[in-house]
């Protein structure tokens, strides 16, 4: 364990990588798809063997030792790490480009999940890759979110925090040890990996129990973990296991609402508990509230029809919306198999923008979620409520403590900058996806699908009007660019490229 400490995180990442090939190898050596066995074991020895040799070289050399340095690491994985991974990803397909294989890694790394291959092409090896990359992104982001984002004040944490994003707070040395980010590291990974890994383990077997096939329910349950919306079948429609299926994903996605459904590190609120953590209840209340307006807008137009009665019908409109809103908020991007029939029911086009507007918003801070995040939507929330009362009693004094008072002074300055940044950065990735020819409307499908790590949402809202694997190499750099940026956050990168936290 001590040598683990002294390697850096993206040799450390890499290895573990490379291991990971051994699984889909076995999967691919079982079925008898025996250029793939062979395309993910060679891939992973070698792998392997080039981390231990440059290893024992570094052996001997301090690493991890600054927080900022780690933060660099963890972009130089999104970076670099997918071309790692789409090695042996590229040989066992055989008939696409090194690009491809790399859009698809980063796609796959980042949690976003672009349906980039047709699920038939793929073979059962290259489908679990691509899940299982996802599936330890996701871990990727658990650990660094609490090792890496929480000591810096970045991804969230800055809204509630009593320090400057970028710059750790003294008074919370002791908690988050400071000192030794290597050692933080690891105890993050201790904590947090037997956590992820028994809630997949419990979802594959309950989605099991529901009906699906043991491959398609480990599949499913490593998505729903990571919230990348990666699928064999296209998602629930083509699995068995029908509203059972989906009720039961359904509870796991509220672990992508708020980080307090398995720490409390963030919890802002004053009384402990789940309910009383703000990012759980606004994402519960949007579940709640848009499904609602749905079928009122649902029934309204089955008035026309002489429908109204039918109660089966608004019942499983209301289950179709609320699965597919649970699911574009924490970015994962299933639709419910109820979701067309509701739209049949009452004529109602698929709302493209709701469903986009869903996946800005995005899940909890440290979750794998992904878009602005609920917590600084809560501190804009609070803001303007707090705003709206000084209007009508200017000498008013809030009933808050410490932390809510920061959360609707600086926190909200904070989360608006950040919304600023975001809004101008979709802005020119949506341009720059226009500069190749891409109409407008695709262009800001892909720009905010990208962004936000909700892949899905192109084939939802586009409807087969994208075809993502058609597009040149500039829109998929771009696109990879996108991923990488909005599964790091545009306030990270800032932080990185500010010369005075290089000081030390």
């Amino acid at each position: 364990m001590a040598l683990l400490y002294r390697l850096p995180l993206l040799l450390l990442l890499t290895g573990i990588a490379s291991a990971s090939m051994i699984v889909p190898a076995v999967v691919a050596l079982w079925a008898e798809a025996f250029r793939d066995a062979r395309s993910f074991f060679y891939s992973g020895l070698v792998g392997l063997i080039l981390c231990a040799l440059i290893a024992l070289a570094l052996a001997n050399r301090p690493h991890n030792r600054n927080a900022i340095r780690q933060l660099v690491a963890l972009l130089g994985s999104f970076v670099i790490l997918p071309a790692v991974l789409a090695v042996p990803f590229y040989e066992s397909i055989q008939t696409t480009t090194f690009l491809n294989a790399y859009l698809d890694m980063v796609s796959s790394l980042t949690t976003t999940g672009l349906p980039l291959f047709a699920p038939e092409r793929l073979s059962m090896a290259e489908h679990l890759w691509r899940a299982q990359v996802a599936w330890m992104g996701g871990l990727l982001m658990w650990v660094a979110a609490a090792a890496i984002l929480a000591p810096l004040n970045l991804g969230g944490f800055e809204v509630a925090s009593l320090g400057e994003p970028g710059q750790d707070v003294v008074a919370g040395a002791a908690r988050r040890d400071t000192a030794n980010p290597a050692s933080r590291l690891a105890r993050s990974a201790v904590v947090l990996v037997p956590s992820y890994a028994l809630l997949t383990l419990a979802l594959w077997v309950l989605l099991l129990v529901a009906g699906d096939a043991p491959f398609v329910a480990l599949i499913h349950a490593m998505s729903v973990m990571s919230t990348s919306g990666i699928s064999p079948v296209g998602g629930p429609e083509g699995a068995s296991s029908g509203i059972a299926g989906e009720a039961i994903m359904a509870v796991f996605l509220l672990f992508a609402l708020s980080r307090v459904t398995f720490s409390k590190d963030t919890n802002t609120a004053q009384r402990a508990g789940l309910f009383y953590d703000p990012e759980f209840r606004l994402g519960m209340a949007i579940v709640l509230a848009i499904p609602t307006l749905l079928v009122l807008r649902h029934f309204v137009a089955a008035l026309d029809i002489g429908d109204q009665n039918n109660v089966l019908a608004a019942l499983r409109a209301f289950w179709g919306a609320a699965f597919t809103v649970l699911s574009f908020l924490t970015t994962h991007g299933y639709s419910s198999v109820d979701w067309i029939d509701a739209q049949a029911w009452s004529g109602l086009e698929t709302p493209g923008l709701i469903l986009m507007g869903l996946a800005l918003i995005g899940g909890g801070v440290a979750t794998t979620a992904g878009g602005v995040k609920l917590m600084r939507v809560f501190a804009l929330l609070v803001n303007g409520m707090r705003e709206v009362d000084r209007l009508v009693h200017p000498s008013s004094v809030g009933r808050s403590g410490l932390v809510s008072r920061r959360t609707r002074r600086e926190g909200a300055f904070i989360a608006w900058v950040f919304f600023m940044i975001f809004a101008i950065t979709l802005a020119a990735t949506t341009v720059a996806f226009s500069a190749f020819g891409i109409p407008f409307e695709q262009s800001l499908v892909l720009a905010v699908a990208n962004l936000s790590n909700c892949g899905p949402l192109v084939d939802v809202v586009q409807a087969g009007r994208l075809t993502l694997i058609e597009l040149g190499p500039g829109p998929k750099a771009i696109a990879a660019i996108a991923m990488i940026m909005g599964r790091l956050e545009m306030l990270a990168l800032v932080v990185i490229l500010t010369p005075d936290l290089w000081r030390d």
